[in-house]
């Protein structure tokens, strides 16, 4: 069985008043439409002490900062591509 990916977005007040509260349900939808929902596991974390970079996501463990609903999609893509 393989190992299900990681999706960590930072809820702590910084990132999640910056728009990561937008991103919670972008996310959970690419996973639904995408049916990786055995595949890939998303959850929320508290602060990633990168406030000033914000909004802050992890993709097995790999930092990616300043995402918002433009680059959103793009990083999904290109990170779990060879998912899909």
């Amino acid at each position: 069985m393989l190992k299900k990916r990681l999706i960590k977005i930072c809820l702590g007040s910084s990132c999640y008043s910056r728009g990561n509260r937008e991103l919670v349900p972008i996310v959970q939808k690419y996973i639904q439409r995408k049916n990786l929902e055995d595949k890939v596991e998303f959850s929320g974390d508290h602060c990633f002490e990168e406030c000033s970079n914000g909004p802050n996501i992890r993709i097995d463990g790999r930092l990616f900062q300043q995402v918002n609903k433009e680059n959103i999609q793009i990083i999904l893509e290109e990170q779990l591509k060879d998912l899909i």
